[in-house]
């Protein structure tokens, strides 16, 4: 890898130009598409939840072309079997020899950026298995282990509206998602702009305006970032005062179950990449508690009571960092 100084140097203002470029299809979203790049530079995987046609599929696309990446798109359907996710052994003639063999046909998971839309749809057997892959980032199929694609990022959706027939992903393989996004409704001009827009016959051109090859650099030279030890500590004060216990109040009254180290280690790996995107070697505390909520979301379990109350997960968040000190 080139010197990590000279790659950062150069990383908000390659930041910015795949923003502006994901701005030409995507109206608004800004914050979405903040997190989602720090996701994909922090080598971690998003899961996003939100209504039909809010350009989830949209903003998957058009980063992959813009950074020319490979993109493949897997509606998840109950039926679904392990193998249509990551591929499997067919049998076959040997033209030479004659002989029958086995050989491994990959399946999709084998891209550079995976839309698994709709991932709640399938059975936990195969969730399981792209799961798998996401952690490992590789594929054992028949005793032989076949590596992803690098850079692999897995952008996952899910339906809140219909639930029927769905198999919620356990909290074990939530905690495997860096980050749980919301997305929300555009706003009155956003809206306005996309129907203006998007019905027209004039087609919008994008600019490639970052490799595969890049990302890996600036993958590399964000984890090149040191924490300092205030911030860790910080970190790691917040994530343990989301567990229910004599020591913690608030969690003991809101939460059933709190996060977990890899909380921490997502929190810290975020705080890296904002810290990046301003052109900082040195990650702050804010930093870090800017990815609070999208890291949390998917990892805190509230209780009836916060339910009965009807307290968002936000003010509770606010409150407990305020509570940290």
């Amino acid at each position: 890898m080139r010197d990590p100084a000279e790659i950062l140097e150069k990383l908000p203002s390659k930041v910015e130009r795949i923003r502006k470029e994901l701005a030409k299809r995507i109206y608004g979203q800004d914050r979405l598409i903040e997190l989602l790049l720090a996701g994909i530079l922090s080598r971690g995987h998003c899961l996003l939840t939100g209504v039909p046609g809010l350009a989830k599929t949209l903003l998957a696309s058009t980063l992959a072309e813009i950074a020319e990446l490979d993109f493949r798109r897997v509606q998840f359907t109950p039926d679904m079997m392990p193998g249509d996710i990551t591929g499997s052994e067919i049998l076959e003639v040997d033209k030479i020899t004659g002989e029958r063999v086995f050989k491994f046909m990959p399946g999709p998971v084998f891209t550079q950026l995976l839309l698994a839309d709709e991932i709640n749809r399938t059975t936990p057997k195969t969730q399981a298995a792209l799961l798998e892959a996401m952690q490992e980032r590789s594929v054992t199929v028949a005793g032989k282990s076949y590596p992803l694609a690098d850079p692999f990022f897995v952008l996952a959706t899910q339906n809140p509206i219909e639930q029927e027939g769905t198999y919620p992903l356990p909290e074990a393989q939530l905690d495997r998602f860096m980050f749980g996004l919301s997305v929300d409704y555009p706003s009155f001009e956003e809206e306005l702009r996309v129907i203006r827009e998007t019905t027209s016959e004039s087609t919008c051109v994008l600019e490639k305006v970052v490799t595969a090859e890049e990302i890996r650099e600036m993958q590399e030279a964000i984890r090149w970032i040191p924490v300092p030890e205030s911030v860790a500590v910080r970190i790691a004060e917040v994530v343990r005062a989301t567990r229910p216990g004599p020591d913690n109040e608030l969690a003991s009254r809101y939460f059933r179950w709190g996060a977990g180290p890899r909380a921490g280690q997502c929190l810290a790996l975020a705080g890296k990449a904002f810290a990046a995107f301003e052109g900082r070697s040195s990650v702050s505390e804010e930093d870090a508690l800017h990815a609070l909520e999208p890291v949390m979301r998917h990892r805190l379990i509230l209780n009836y009571r916060a339910e009965s109350e009807r307290i968002a997960l936000p003010e509770l968040l606010d409150e407990l960092t305020k509570s940290v000190r």
